[in-house]
Protein backbone atom coordinates (compact mmCIF):
# COMPACT_ATOMS: atom_id res chain seq x y z
CA UNK A 1 0.00 0.00 0.00
CA UNK A 2 1.36 3.49 -1.13
CA UNK A 3 0.68 6.53 1.35
CA UNK A 4 0.03 9.56 0.09
CA UNK A 5 2.30 12.24 0.94
CA UNK A 6 1.32 13.99 3.97
CA UNK A 7 1.99 17.71 3.82
CA UNK A 8 1.00 18.61 7.35
CA UNK A 9 3.99 20.33 9.29
CA UNK A 10 6.90 19.49 6.53
CA UNK A 11 8.97 21.49 8.44
CA UNK A 12 10.02 22.53 12.69
CA UNK A 13 8.39 26.12 11.64
CA UNK A 14 5.68 24.96 9.79
CA UNK A 15 1.98 24.69 11.99
CA UNK A 16 0.25 21.59 11.57
CA UNK A 17 -2.22 21.73 8.56
CA UNK A 18 -5.69 20.14 9.27
CA UNK A 19 -7.23 18.66 6.58
CA UNK A 20 -11.07 17.58 5.48
CA UNK A 21 -11.02 14.62 3.45
CA UNK A 22 -14.78 14.34 2.02
CA UNK A 23 -15.52 11.24 0.25
CA UNK A 24 -17.99 11.89 -2.75
CA UNK A 25 -18.03 14.52 -5.34
CA UNK A 26 -21.89 14.67 -5.69
CA UNK A 27 -25.19 16.93 -4.03
CA UNK A 28 -23.59 16.19 -0.43
CA UNK A 29 -20.12 16.32 -1.44
CA UNK A 30 -19.73 18.86 -3.99
CA UNK A 31 -22.02 21.43 -1.93
CA UNK A 32 -20.30 20.56 1.52
CA UNK A 33 -16.76 21.16 -0.31
CA UNK A 34 -18.44 24.69 -1.50
CA UNK A 35 -19.45 25.92 1.52
CA UNK A 36 -16.06 24.83 3.27
CA UNK A 37 -13.64 26.76 1.01
CA UNK A 38 -16.19 30.17 1.44
CA UNK A 39 -16.35 29.93 5.46
CA UNK A 40 -12.41 28.62 5.61
CA UNK A 41 -10.88 30.91 3.17
CA UNK A 42 -8.59 32.73 5.71
CA UNK A 43 -7.54 29.01 7.18
CA UNK A 44 -6.70 27.97 3.10
CA UNK A 45 -5.00 31.08 2.50
CA UNK A 46 -2.83 30.67 5.74
CA UNK A 47 -1.83 27.06 4.77
CA UNK A 48 -3.76 25.78 8.29
CA UNK A 49 -5.75 23.83 6.39
CA UNK A 50 -6.75 21.92 3.32
CA UNK A 51 -9.44 20.32 2.04
CA UNK A 52 -9.28 17.37 -0.15
CA UNK A 53 -12.00 15.58 -2.38
CA UNK A 54 -12.29 11.94 -3.59
CA UNK A 55 -14.67 11.41 -5.92
CA UNK A 56 -14.56 8.77 -9.02
CA UNK A 57 -15.69 11.49 -11.41
CA UNK A 58 -14.29 14.81 -12.05
CA UNK A 59 -17.96 16.61 -12.13
CA UNK A 60 -20.98 16.39 -10.37
CA UNK A 61 -24.37 15.06 -12.12
CA UNK A 62 -27.38 17.11 -11.16
CA UNK A 63 -29.71 14.16 -11.68
CA UNK A 64 -33.44 16.23 -11.90
CA UNK A 65 -32.43 17.36 -15.38
CA UNK A 66 -31.11 12.94 -16.70
CA UNK A 67 -34.57 12.80 -18.20
CA UNK A 68 -34.31 16.60 -20.10
CA UNK A 69 -31.03 14.93 -21.00
CA UNK A 70 -32.32 11.92 -22.43
CA UNK A 71 -35.18 13.70 -24.36
CA UNK A 72 -32.74 16.20 -25.96
CA UNK A 73 -33.75 19.34 -24.38
CA UNK A 74 -30.70 20.05 -22.23
CA UNK A 75 -26.89 19.04 -23.61
CA UNK A 76 -25.32 16.41 -21.77
CA UNK A 77 -22.34 18.80 -20.70
CA UNK A 78 -24.79 21.18 -19.05
CA UNK A 79 -26.11 18.20 -16.64
CA UNK A 80 -22.60 18.39 -14.74
CA UNK A 81 -20.86 20.79 -12.65
CA UNK A 82 -16.96 20.52 -13.27
CA UNK A 83 -15.46 20.16 -9.59
CA UNK A 84 -12.07 21.76 -10.34
CA UNK A 85 -13.36 25.04 -11.37
CA UNK A 86 -16.29 25.06 -8.73
CA UNK A 87 -13.92 23.98 -5.79
CA UNK A 88 -10.62 26.21 -6.91
CA UNK A 89 -9.39 25.84 -3.31
CA UNK A 90 -9.83 22.11 -3.26
CA UNK A 91 -7.93 19.40 -3.82
CA UNK A 92 -9.52 17.15 -6.14
CA UNK A 93 -8.65 13.52 -6.22
CA UNK A 94 -10.37 11.02 -9.17
CA UNK A 95 -10.67 7.79 -7.47
CA UNK A 96 -12.69 5.47 -5.41
CA UNK A 97 -12.62 5.09 -1.76
CA UNK A 98 -12.28 1.50 -0.96
CA UNK A 99 -12.08 1.60 2.48
CA UNK A 100 -12.37 4.00 5.69
CA UNK A 101 -10.20 3.25 9.02
CA UNK A 102 -11.66 6.41 11.11
CA UNK A 103 -9.95 5.04 14.00
CA UNK A 104 -6.20 5.62 12.19
CA UNK A 105 -8.23 8.30 10.34
CA UNK A 106 -7.27 6.94 7.40
CA UNK A 107 -9.06 6.25 3.90
CA UNK A 108 -7.75 3.78 1.03
CA UNK A 109 -8.62 4.59 -2.63
CA UNK A 110 -8.04 3.42 -5.97
CA UNK A 111 -7.27 6.02 -8.63
CA UNK A 112 -6.48 5.83 -12.07
CA UNK A 113 -2.80 6.26 -11.42
CA UNK A 114 -2.60 3.20 -9.24
CA UNK A 115 -4.24 1.63 -11.28
CA UNK A 116 -2.04 2.40 -14.07
CA UNK A 117 1.17 1.61 -12.18
CA UNK A 118 0.29 -1.47 -10.42
CA UNK A 119 1.16 -0.33 -7.15
CA UNK A 120 -2.26 -0.81 -5.08
CA UNK A 121 -4.16 1.41 -3.47
CA UNK A 122 -3.50 5.20 -1.88
CA UNK A 123 -3.42 5.42 1.95
CA UNK A 124 -4.74 8.80 2.59
CA UNK A 125 -4.56 10.36 6.18
CA UNK A 126 -7.11 13.17 7.30
CA UNK A 127 -8.54 14.84 10.08
CA UNK A 128 -12.30 15.63 9.57
CA UNK A 129 -13.95 13.29 7.61
CA UNK A 130 -17.14 13.69 5.64
CA UNK A 131 -18.80 10.57 3.75
CA UNK A 132 -20.77 10.85 1.10
CA UNK A 133 -20.75 8.93 -1.52
CA UNK A 134 -24.47 8.83 -2.42
CA UNK A 135 -25.93 5.53 -3.80
CA UNK A 136 -25.95 2.82 -5.92
CA UNK A 137 -29.11 0.97 -7.80
CA UNK A 138 -30.73 -1.18 -5.35
CA UNK A 139 -30.94 -4.74 -8.10
CA UNK A 140 -32.99 -7.48 -7.03
CA UNK A 141 -32.09 -11.37 -8.24
CA UNK A 142 -34.34 -11.00 -11.30
CA UNK A 143 -33.10 -13.81 -13.97
CA UNK A 144 -31.32 -11.26 -16.82
CA UNK A 145 -31.56 -8.69 -15.52
CA UNK A 146 -27.91 -7.90 -15.46
CA UNK A 147 -27.64 -9.17 -18.93
CA UNK A 148 -30.65 -7.31 -20.42
CA UNK A 149 -31.08 -4.42 -17.62
CA UNK A 150 -30.45 -0.63 -18.45
CA UNK A 151 -30.12 1.61 -15.44
CA UNK A 152 -30.62 5.33 -15.22
CA UNK A 153 -28.48 7.26 -12.99
CA UNK A 154 -25.60 8.41 -14.66
CA UNK A 155 -25.57 11.29 -17.47
CA UNK A 156 -23.96 8.31 -19.51
CA UNK A 157 -26.56 5.83 -18.82
CA UNK A 158 -29.40 9.02 -19.62
CA UNK A 159 -27.52 9.80 -23.37
CA UNK A 160 -26.75 6.16 -23.95
CA UNK A 161 -30.42 5.50 -23.37
CA UNK A 162 -31.72 8.00 -25.94
CA UNK A 163 -29.45 6.44 -28.54
CA UNK A 164 -30.94 3.20 -27.53
CA UNK A 165 -34.55 4.16 -27.97
CA UNK A 166 -33.66 5.58 -31.14
CA UNK A 167 -31.67 2.80 -32.43
CA UNK A 168 -34.76 0.43 -32.00
CA UNK A 169 -37.06 2.92 -34.17
CA UNK A 170 -33.66 2.61 -36.85
CA UNK A 171 -34.42 -1.37 -36.10
CA UNK A 172 -37.91 -1.34 -36.18
CA UNK A 173 -37.81 0.56 -40.00
CA UNK A 174 -35.70 -1.48 -41.38
CA UNK A 175 -36.86 -5.00 -40.67
CA UNK A 176 -38.76 -7.59 -42.14
CA UNK A 177 -39.25 -9.24 -39.52
CA UNK A 178 -42.79 -8.48 -37.27
CA UNK A 179 -41.31 -10.07 -33.98
CA UNK A 180 -38.00 -7.94 -33.72
CA UNK A 181 -39.90 -4.85 -34.97
CA UNK A 182 -42.47 -5.75 -31.86
CA UNK A 183 -39.51 -6.03 -29.59
CA UNK A 184 -37.99 -3.39 -30.66
CA UNK A 185 -40.60 -0.71 -30.20
CA UNK A 186 -42.03 -2.49 -26.80
CA UNK A 187 -39.84 -0.41 -23.90
CA UNK A 188 -40.26 -1.66 -20.45
CA UNK A 189 -39.38 0.70 -16.99
CA UNK A 190 -39.64 -0.90 -13.70
CA UNK A 191 -40.11 1.75 -10.92
CA UNK A 192 -42.78 4.21 -10.70
CA UNK A 193 -40.76 6.84 -8.43
CA UNK A 194 -39.23 10.22 -9.67
CA UNK A 195 -36.14 8.56 -12.10
CA UNK A 196 -38.93 5.85 -13.98
CA UNK A 197 -42.13 8.03 -14.40
CA UNK A 198 -40.00 11.11 -15.76
CA UNK A 199 -37.63 9.21 -17.62
CA UNK A 200 -40.38 6.81 -19.07
CA UNK A 201 -42.33 10.27 -19.55
CA UNK A 202 -39.96 12.04 -21.13
CA UNK A 203 -38.61 9.58 -23.38
CA UNK A 204 -42.18 8.50 -24.73
CA UNK A 205 -42.59 12.30 -25.35
CA UNK A 206 -39.38 12.52 -27.46
CA UNK A 207 -39.86 8.94 -29.84
CA UNK A 208 -43.60 10.62 -30.22
CA UNK A 209 -42.62 13.09 -31.98
CA UNK A 210 -39.22 11.51 -33.57
CA UNK A 211 -41.43 8.92 -35.08
CA UNK A 212 -43.02 11.70 -37.20
CA UNK A 213 -40.00 11.16 -39.33
CA UNK A 214 -40.01 7.62 -40.18
CA UNK A 215 -42.50 6.59 -43.05
CA UNK A 216 -43.72 3.04 -41.68
CA UNK A 217 -43.64 4.03 -37.48
CA UNK A 218 -46.67 5.94 -36.13
CA UNK A 219 -46.80 6.83 -32.53
CA UNK A 220 -49.49 3.66 -31.59
CA UNK A 221 -47.27 1.49 -32.67
CA UNK A 222 -45.24 2.07 -29.75
CA UNK A 223 -45.90 0.56 -26.91
CA UNK A 224 -44.19 1.81 -23.34
CA UNK A 225 -45.29 0.26 -20.14
CA UNK A 226 -44.21 1.26 -16.69
CA UNK A 227 -44.44 -1.91 -13.89
CA UNK A 228 -44.46 -0.82 -10.59
CA UNK A 229 -45.05 -2.82 -7.04
CA UNK A 230 -46.60 -0.46 -4.84
CA UNK A 231 -50.68 0.16 -5.32
CA UNK A 232 -49.23 4.01 -6.56
CA UNK A 233 -46.67 5.80 -8.60
CA UNK A 234 -44.79 9.29 -7.45
CA UNK A 235 -45.91 8.91 -3.74
CA UNK A 236 -43.65 12.18 -3.21
CA UNK A 237 -46.34 14.54 -4.49
CA UNK A 238 -49.34 12.50 -2.59
CA UNK A 239 -52.04 10.37 -3.42
CA UNK A 240 -54.31 12.53 -5.44
CA UNK A 241 -51.43 14.03 -7.72
CA UNK A 242 -50.35 10.25 -7.89
CA UNK A 243 -53.99 8.79 -9.24
CA UNK A 244 -53.81 11.95 -11.70
CA UNK A 245 -50.25 11.05 -13.16
CA UNK A 246 -51.49 7.38 -14.14
CA UNK A 247 -54.60 8.63 -15.71
CA UNK A 248 -52.36 11.27 -17.70
CA UNK A 249 -50.09 8.11 -18.56
CA UNK A 250 -52.65 5.52 -19.68
CA UNK A 251 -54.55 9.17 -21.51
CA UNK A 252 -51.11 8.98 -23.83
CA UNK A 253 -51.76 4.86 -24.63
CA UNK A 254 -48.54 4.34 -21.68
CA UNK A 255 -49.55 0.44 -20.26
CA UNK A 256 -49.13 1.70 -16.20
CA UNK A 257 -49.16 -1.69 -14.37
CA UNK A 258 -49.67 -1.30 -10.37
CA UNK A 259 -48.85 -3.83 -7.65
CA UNK A 260 -47.08 -5.42 -10.56
CA UNK A 261 -43.55 -6.97 -10.18
CA UNK A 262 -40.81 -7.55 -13.04
CA UNK A 263 -40.36 -11.72 -12.68
CA UNK A 264 -37.76 -12.60 -15.39
CA UNK A 265 -36.18 -10.56 -18.64
CA UNK A 266 -34.39 -13.58 -19.94
CA UNK A 267 -34.13 -14.11 -23.86
CA UNK A 268 -35.10 -10.36 -23.63
CA UNK A 269 -38.27 -11.16 -22.99
CA UNK A 270 -39.89 -9.65 -19.45
CA UNK A 271 -42.28 -11.86 -18.02
CA UNK A 272 -44.71 -9.77 -15.26
CA UNK A 273 -45.85 -11.09 -12.40
CA UNK A 274 -49.65 -10.95 -13.38
CA UNK A 275 -48.57 -13.12 -16.13
CA UNK A 276 -47.83 -11.08 -19.42
CA UNK A 277 -45.21 -11.45 -21.62
CA UNK A 278 -43.30 -9.20 -23.53
CA UNK A 279 -40.74 -9.16 -26.07
CA UNK A 280 -38.45 -6.18 -25.77
CA UNK A 281 -35.19 -5.09 -26.37
CA UNK A 282 -34.93 -2.22 -23.74
CA UNK A 283 -35.84 -2.48 -20.14
CA UNK A 284 -34.91 0.20 -17.92
CA UNK A 285 -34.60 -0.73 -14.48
CA UNK A 286 -34.98 2.58 -11.75
CA UNK A 287 -36.69 0.33 -8.76
CA UNK A 288 -34.95 2.49 -6.17
CA UNK A 289 -31.37 2.74 -5.05
CA UNK A 290 -29.17 1.57 -1.87
CA UNK A 291 -25.77 2.98 -0.05
CA UNK A 292 -22.78 3.11 -1.44
CA UNK A 293 -20.46 -0.36 -0.86
CA UNK A 294 -17.85 2.12 0.52
CA UNK A 295 -19.62 2.18 3.88
CA UNK A 296 -19.64 -1.51 4.47
CA UNK A 297 -16.17 -1.07 4.10
CA UNK A 298 -15.48 1.40 7.33
CA UNK A 299 -15.56 0.81 11.06
CA UNK A 300 -18.62 3.08 11.27
CA UNK A 301 -21.58 2.43 12.62
CA UNK A 302 -24.67 1.47 10.41
CA UNK A 303 -28.22 1.35 10.83
CA UNK A 304 -30.47 -1.61 9.51
CA UNK A 305 -30.49 -0.40 6.06
CA UNK A 306 -26.88 -0.12 5.61
CA UNK A 307 -26.58 4.12 6.43
CA UNK A 308 -24.80 5.60 8.44
CA UNK A 309 -26.34 6.67 12.24
CA UNK A 310 -25.72 10.41 11.99
CA UNK A 311 -27.32 12.69 15.05
CA UNK A 312 -29.34 16.07 14.20
CA UNK A 313 -26.23 17.83 14.15
CA UNK A 314 -25.32 15.39 11.15
CA UNK A 315 -22.30 13.92 12.83
CA UNK A 316 -21.90 10.13 12.96
CA UNK A 317 -23.37 9.20 16.10
CA UNK A 318 -21.16 8.33 19.26
CA UNK A 319 -17.84 8.98 17.33
CA UNK A 320 -15.82 12.28 16.96
CA UNK A 321 -14.66 14.17 13.76
CA UNK A 322 -16.88 12.23 11.38
CA UNK A 323 -19.70 13.61 9.37
CA UNK A 324 -22.45 12.59 6.87
CA UNK A 325 -25.24 13.84 4.98
CA UNK A 326 -27.36 12.90 2.14
CA UNK A 327 -28.17 9.20 0.95
CA UNK A 328 -25.36 7.86 3.18
CA UNK A 329 -26.59 9.14 6.30
CA UNK A 330 -29.77 8.31 8.65
CA UNK A 331 -30.62 11.91 9.57
CA UNK A 332 -33.26 11.90 12.97
CA UNK A 333 -36.04 14.50 11.62
CA UNK A 334 -36.69 16.72 14.35
CA UNK A 335 -39.49 17.96 12.85
CA UNK A 336 -41.37 15.16 12.84
CA UNK A 337 -43.97 14.09 15.25
CA UNK A 338 -43.66 10.21 15.07
CA UNK A 339 -40.72 8.72 17.22
CA UNK A 340 -37.50 7.55 15.52
CA UNK A 341 -38.59 9.42 12.38
CA UNK A 342 -35.65 9.93 10.10
CA UNK A 343 -35.10 12.55 6.71
CA UNK A 344 -36.04 10.83 3.46
CA UNK A 345 -33.12 10.48 1.14
CA UNK A 346 -33.83 12.58 -1.27
CA UNK A 347 -31.98 15.89 -2.94
CA UNK A 348 -34.40 18.72 -0.88
CA UNK A 349 -32.75 17.46 2.23
CA UNK A 350 -28.98 16.40 1.09
CA UNK A 351 -28.78 19.81 -0.35
CA UNK A 352 -30.12 21.46 2.76
CA UNK A 353 -27.93 18.97 4.95
CA UNK A 354 -24.87 20.72 3.32
CA UNK A 355 -25.49 24.29 4.47
CA UNK A 356 -25.74 22.82 8.16
CA UNK A 357 -23.13 20.24 7.98
CA UNK A 358 -20.34 22.64 6.57
CA UNK A 359 -21.13 25.15 9.49
CA UNK A 360 -20.96 22.61 12.00
CA UNK A 361 -17.98 21.43 10.81
CA UNK A 362 -16.63 25.00 11.05
CA UNK A 363 -17.83 25.31 14.49
CA UNK A 364 -16.73 22.58 15.30
CA UNK A 365 -12.93 23.02 14.17
CA UNK A 366 -13.26 27.07 15.42
CA UNK A 367 -14.82 25.68 19.04
CA UNK A 368 -18.24 27.24 18.39
CA UNK A 369 -21.45 26.14 19.17
CA UNK A 370 -23.01 23.83 16.62
CA UNK A 371 -27.24 23.73 15.21
CA UNK A 372 -29.31 20.62 14.64
CA UNK A 373 -30.77 20.40 10.94
CA UNK A 374 -34.50 20.96 10.98
CA UNK A 375 -36.26 21.61 8.33
CA UNK A 376 -40.04 20.57 6.83
CA UNK A 377 -40.48 18.95 3.60
CA UNK A 378 -41.73 21.64 1.22
CA UNK A 379 -43.37 19.61 -1.28
CA UNK A 380 -42.51 17.75 -4.32
CA UNK A 381 -42.53 18.65 -8.59
CA UNK A 382 -41.98 15.84 -10.93
CA UNK A 383 -42.11 16.55 -14.98
CA UNK A 384 -44.61 13.70 -17.01
CA UNK A 385 -42.89 15.28 -20.78
CA UNK A 386 -42.93 18.70 -22.07
CA UNK A 387 -45.44 20.88 -20.54
CA UNK A 388 -47.09 18.08 -18.44
CA UNK A 389 -46.57 17.48 -14.69
CA UNK A 390 -48.07 17.24 -10.97
CA UNK A 391 -46.78 19.29 -7.75
CA UNK A 392 -47.40 19.24 -4.23
CA UNK A 393 -46.11 22.28 -2.54
CA UNK A 394 -46.71 23.38 0.49
CA UNK A 395 -50.27 22.23 0.56
CA UNK A 396 -50.76 23.35 -2.83
CA UNK A 397 -51.80 20.90 -5.71
CA UNK A 398 -50.89 21.90 -9.59
CA UNK A 399 -51.32 20.01 -12.80
CA UNK A 400 -50.55 20.19 -16.41
CA UNK A 401 -48.83 23.35 -17.63
CA UNK A 402 -48.52 24.91 -14.34
CA UNK A 403 -46.95 22.09 -12.42
CA UNK A 404 -44.33 21.98 -14.82
CA UNK A 405 -43.34 25.04 -15.22
CA UNK A 406 -42.62 24.99 -11.53
CA UNK A 407 -40.97 21.74 -12.29
CA UNK A 408 -38.85 23.61 -14.37
CA UNK A 409 -38.19 26.90 -12.08
CA UNK A 410 -37.75 24.78 -9.15
CA UNK A 411 -34.61 23.20 -10.51
CA UNK A 412 -33.20 25.94 -12.40
CA UNK A 413 -33.02 27.90 -8.75
CA UNK A 414 -31.38 24.24 -7.67
CA UNK A 415 -28.83 23.39 -9.83
CA UNK A 416 -25.37 25.02 -8.68
CA UNK A 417 -23.82 27.86 -10.42
CA UNK A 418 -24.79 31.37 -12.51
CA UNK A 419 -22.84 29.48 -15.70
CA UNK A 420 -24.93 26.26 -15.64
CA UNK A 421 -28.11 27.98 -14.86
CA UNK A 422 -27.72 30.21 -17.82
CA UNK A 423 -26.47 27.43 -19.93
CA UNK A 424 -29.79 25.49 -18.99
CA UNK A 425 -32.05 28.85 -19.63
CA UNK A 426 -30.70 29.35 -22.74
CA UNK A 427 -31.28 25.86 -23.96
CA UNK A 428 -34.46 25.75 -22.93
CA UNK A 429 -35.36 29.32 -24.94
CA UNK A 430 -33.80 27.82 -28.37
CA UNK A 431 -35.73 24.42 -27.83
CA UNK A 432 -39.18 26.48 -27.85
CA UNK A 433 -38.20 28.09 -30.84
CA UNK A 434 -36.51 25.28 -32.69
CA UNK A 435 -38.33 21.63 -33.38
CA UNK A 436 -36.60 18.40 -31.38
CA UNK A 437 -33.19 16.82 -32.10
CA UNK A 438 -33.88 13.63 -32.90
CA UNK A 439 -29.99 12.74 -33.76
CA UNK A 440 -28.41 9.48 -32.38
CA UNK A 441 -25.22 8.96 -31.63
CA UNK A 442 -24.60 5.86 -30.79
CA UNK A 443 -21.35 5.26 -32.28
CA UNK A 444 -19.98 7.24 -29.32
CA UNK A 445 -20.59 4.64 -26.97
CA UNK A 446 -17.91 2.42 -29.38
CA UNK A 447 -15.71 5.30 -30.71
CA UNK A 448 -13.15 3.17 -32.00
CA UNK A 449 -15.33 0.86 -34.14
CA UNK A 450 -14.82 2.18 -37.24
CA UNK A 451 -11.03 2.56 -37.12
CA UNK A 452 -10.29 -1.05 -35.99
CA UNK A 453 -13.00 -2.37 -38.64
CA UNK A 454 -10.51 -0.08 -41.11
CA UNK A 455 -7.07 -1.38 -39.66
CA UNK A 456 -8.47 -4.86 -40.12
CA UNK A 457 -8.90 -5.66 -36.30
CA UNK A 458 -12.79 -6.97 -36.54
CA UNK A 459 -14.89 -6.14 -34.17
CA UNK A 460 -14.32 -4.83 -30.68
CA UNK A 461 -15.10 -7.60 -27.93
CA UNK A 462 -17.37 -5.53 -26.19
CA UNK A 463 -19.28 -4.33 -29.26
CA UNK A 464 -22.92 -5.67 -30.40
CA UNK A 465 -24.71 -5.76 -33.54
CA UNK A 466 -26.60 -2.64 -33.46
CA UNK A 467 -23.18 -0.89 -33.89
CA UNK A 468 -23.38 1.86 -36.65
CA UNK A 469 -20.52 0.05 -38.46
CA UNK A 470 -21.30 -4.02 -37.72
CA UNK A 471 -23.13 -4.00 -41.05
CA UNK A 472 -20.27 -3.40 -43.47
CA UNK A 473 -18.32 -5.78 -45.13
CA UNK A 474 -14.78 -6.44 -44.60
CA UNK A 475 -11.96 -5.53 -47.15
CA UNK A 476 -10.96 -3.26 -49.91
CA UNK A 477 -13.14 -0.43 -50.47
CA UNK A 478 -13.69 2.12 -53.28
CA UNK A 479 -13.29 5.35 -51.93
CA UNK A 480 -14.55 8.61 -53.14
CA UNK A 481 -12.68 12.15 -53.97
CA UNK A 482 -12.66 13.45 -50.60
CA UNK A 483 -11.15 10.15 -49.76
CA UNK A 484 -14.11 8.50 -48.05
CA UNK A 485 -15.34 5.27 -48.60
CA UNK A 486 -17.97 5.31 -50.99
CA UNK A 487 -21.59 4.14 -50.40
CA UNK A 488 -24.20 5.31 -47.41
CA UNK A 489 -23.21 5.66 -43.96
CA UNK A 490 -24.95 5.01 -41.21
CA UNK A 491 -26.15 7.51 -38.33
Amino acid sequence: MVKAANTRGTTPDTPPRKRILVVGGGYVGMYTALRLQRKLKPELARGEMEIVVVTPDPYMTYQPFLPEAAAGSISPRHVVIPLRRVLGRCTIVIGEAKAVDHAKRTATVSTLATEEEGAGAVEITYDELVIAPGSISRTLPVPGLADFGIGFKTVEEAIGLRNHVIEQMDIASSTRDPAIRDAALTFVFVGGGYAGVEALAELEDMARYTSRYYHNIKPEDLKWILVEAQGRILPEVGEQMGRYAVRELRARNIDVRLETRLDSCEDRVAVLSDGSRFPTRTLVWTAGVKPAPVLAATDLPLNERGRLKCTARLSVEGVDHAWAAGDAAAVPDVTSDRPGAECAPNAQHAVRQTKVLAENIVASLRGAPMQDYAHKYAGSVASLGLHKGVAHVYGRKLKGYPAWMMHRAYHLSRVPTFNRKARVLAEWTLSGLFKREIVSLGSLEHPRAEFELAAGGGRPANGSKEQPSAGREEGPQEQSADGSPDGPKGS
